[in-house]
């Protein structure tokens, strides 16, 4: 009597070389495109949350610039006005007192230097910040993309903006343009922010 045969081979040794072969090719693509999503969810909530504290210093800014007032030595409101530098006074504290702010840009950052004046009168603001704060960062505006513009009593929407640097006398409102992207070589796009601030203690002037 012949023996039987096992109708069942095993895998032979190229079978199972090609199952490995795939296994490994298919966990590749899996620990790929995990690492992909990771990156891609990790760099939105990063701009996000950029994006959300540069809104927030562009609030703070227009609040400032919103209540520009006259110096506590007589000076004007406003001492100069150009397409990356801001300086006027303001009660940044709310103390009573009006520091001179200075607006600027410093490569990649947005900085606000403050001088409080001396005590003594007649009351003088030192040539220097006395303090300088960062209120944005990642802001990458391009050389001829201004973060200041201008405009006087006549805008109604549509007007361009006042040349720089400007007669401060003729500015009424004033818009802050920010772009920010914390990674400007890979997607997505700048995130735009922009807000205007009527000078409310200039309009009577």
């Amino acid at each position: 009597m012949k023996p039987i045969k096992n109708k069942y081979k095993g895998m032979t040794i190229i079978e199972m070389m090609v199952a490995i072969s795939i296994f490994t090719i298919g966990i590749g693509g899996f620990t790929l495109l995990f690492y992909k999503t990771w990156e891609m969810n990790k760099f939105a909530l990063e701009m996000g949350q950029s994006s959300m504290a540069v809104s927030q210093s562009v609030n703070k800014m227009i609040n400032y610039i919103r209540k520009t007032r006259q110096s506590d030595n007589g000076s004007y409101a406003l001492v100069s006005a150009e397409d990356n530098d801001l300086i006027l006074y303001s009660d940044y504290n709310k103390d009573g007192v009006t520091e001179r702010l200075h607006f600027y840009k410093n490569n990649s950052d947005v900085l606000m230097g403050i001088t409080s004046p001396t005590t003594e009168v007649p009351k003088v603001y030192p040539a220097e910040d006395d303090e300088t704060v960062t209120l944005a960062s990642k802001i990458v505006n391009a050389s001829d993309v201004p973060i200041f513009y201008y405009y006087d009593q006549n805008y109604s929407g549509s007007q361009d903006s006042l040349s720089t640097p400007v007669d401060v006398s003729e500015v009424r409102l004033i818009k802050v343009y920010l772009q920010i992207n914390i990674d400007p070589y890979n997607a997505p796009d700048n995130i735009q922010i922009q807000s205007f601030a009527n000078l409310r203690n200039l309009k009577g002037e």
